[in-house]
């Protein structure tokens, strides 16, 4: 292959040469029409420049309330989980679910545990955590439980 041989394939397009003349198709303003801030030299428009039209940040409401700051983080604990930890007649406390490795180990307080799932429990617990599910409450007070809920709504 010999260099003369050589092209840059069909996408290739030269640049455009402005003010070259009425001829090029670019010439006397070169593309930037007459007058007003885009024909000067240095023009550098914004990127929330909309032609006169009103910005979006402007349209946008500026003010608002957002409720996330004050919602209640869970950890959330499974009945299956007590079956496996926990023997009968124990008592389920949040320091007890972390110490047995049933929740992660954190700060104390960090968050409230809640208690999940409907499954079968065989051994009567007591289970002191900050919400409960009406499936949880029930499979723990079937087995001879009680499920105390540190004044929460559930």
């Amino acid at each position: 292959m010999m260099i003369h041989q050589l092209n840059a394939g069909p996408k290739a397009r030269a640049r455009k040469r402005v003010g070259r003349g009425i001829g090029s198709g670019h010439g006397k303003t070169s593309g930037r029409g007459h007058k007003g801030a885009g024909s000067r030299s240095g023009y550098k428009s914004r990127i929330t420049f909309e032609g006169g039209q009103m910005p979006l940040v402007r349209r946008i409401a500026k003010r608002g309330f957002n409720n996330n700051a004050f919602a209640t983080e869970w950890e959330v604990c499974d009945v299956a989980d007590l079956e496996k930890a926990f023997n009968a007649g124990e008592t389920v406390t949040v320091a007890e679910l972390r110490a047995r490795g049933v929740l992660p180990r954190r700060k104390a307080g960090s968050s409230s545990v809640k208690l999940l799932g409907a499954a079968a429990l065989t051994k009567s617990l007591t289970v002191v955590v900050d919400g409960c599910t009406v499936g949880a409450r029930k499979s723990v007070e079937l087995a001879g439980g009680k499920v105390v809920t540190q004044g929460r709504v559930e």
